[in-house]
């Protein structure tokens, strides 16, 4: 079963994908949206890649605060996570993304990629973050 996982930002939609026996994560494209109401042309997108990878779940990221409440960022991900089951016929679990992004850069530093580059990397690898936590959990329940 292939899960595909998102991160969710308010310019770019990070998107990764697992294996089709759901060990590994791998990062496929980074949906760059200029307006948010071009939010359809990525939700076309979206469908548009669960159907060429077969995707049976989606794993989008949710951007808590780090003190666990709620903000606006958190909001617009619930709200793209009901667009998605609507649209999508599909479960959505929210999975909590707090530090991805700094661990994206991270990774991203350590690999020696230009700081004027990584912005095109770093919501891609975020998603791969989010993808594998939840990968992860879902092969060993109780240790992540």
């Amino acid at each position: 079963m292939r899960v595909m996982g998102l991160d969710y930002g308010s310019k770019t939609i990070g998107v990764a994908i697992s294996d089709p026996l759901g060990l590994t994560a791998q990062g496929i494209e980074i949906i760059r949206r200029e307006e948010e109401n071009k939010l359809r042309k990525s939700l076309r997108r979206i469908e548009e890649l669960i159907k060429e990878y077969q995707v049976e779940e989606i794993v989008l990221g949710f951007p808590k605060n780090m003190n666990n409440t709620i903000g606006e960022r958190a909001e617009k991900s619930l709200q793209l996570k009901e667009t998605l089951e609507r649209r999508c016929k599909l479960p959505v679990i929210m999975w909590d993304e707090r530090l991805t992004t700094v661990e994206a850069n991270r990774t991203l530093m350590e690999s020696k990629v230009r700081r004027e580059n990584r912005s095109k990397y770093v919501d891609m690898i975020a998603a791969v973050f989010i993808l594998q936590g939840y990968l992860d959990s879902k092969a060993n329940p109780g240790t992540v």
